[in-house]
């Protein structure tokens, strides 16, 4: 199986260089926590990874905890970044929270997923940030 990198030209302080999807998601993901952090969340884990999928953050707030998944995108030309996720996307969260809540021994905690998107400027600073809390699972 074949890995594609898509590649972006950007500008910033008058050097050109590449960022990929990758590093695009690990820069909204730090503006994310970052963000949940001063609404008085409390960031637990980033980047969980199980055999079932990954939770990009996983956070507690008034002693519920709270699952992150954050999409982030520098332009629209393939929707919002909340259209990221999709229900296959879901289903994998659905399946990687409850792994997390089993094998944590938090089945008695209240728990939610929220989505933040994340639409970055030409700098790779934040034009747009949207919460979006306690989607259906």
């Amino acid at each position: 199986m074949r890995t594609l990198y898509v590649l972006f030209q950007i500008r910033i302080h008058d050097k050109n260089f590449t960022v990929n999807n990758k590093q695009i998601g690990a820069i909204g993901e730090q503006y994310a926590s970052d963000y949940l952090h001063n609404k008085g969340y409390r960031i637990l884990v980033q980047n969980y990874t199980s055999r079932w999928g990954e939770l990009d953050i996983v956070a507690e707030l008034h002693d519920k905890i709270i699952f992150v998944e954050v999409k982030t995108r520098r332009d629209t030309r393939r929707g919002m970044p909340y259209e990221g996720v999709t229900r296959s996307k879901l289903n994998h969260l659905r399946r990687t929270i409850q792994y997390y809540i089993l094998s944590n021994k938090l089945e008695k905690r209240k728990h939610q997923l929220d989505v933040v998107g994340i639409l970055l400027k030409p700098d790779n600073s934040v034009g747009e940030l949207k919460h979006y809390e306690n989607l259906e699972m």
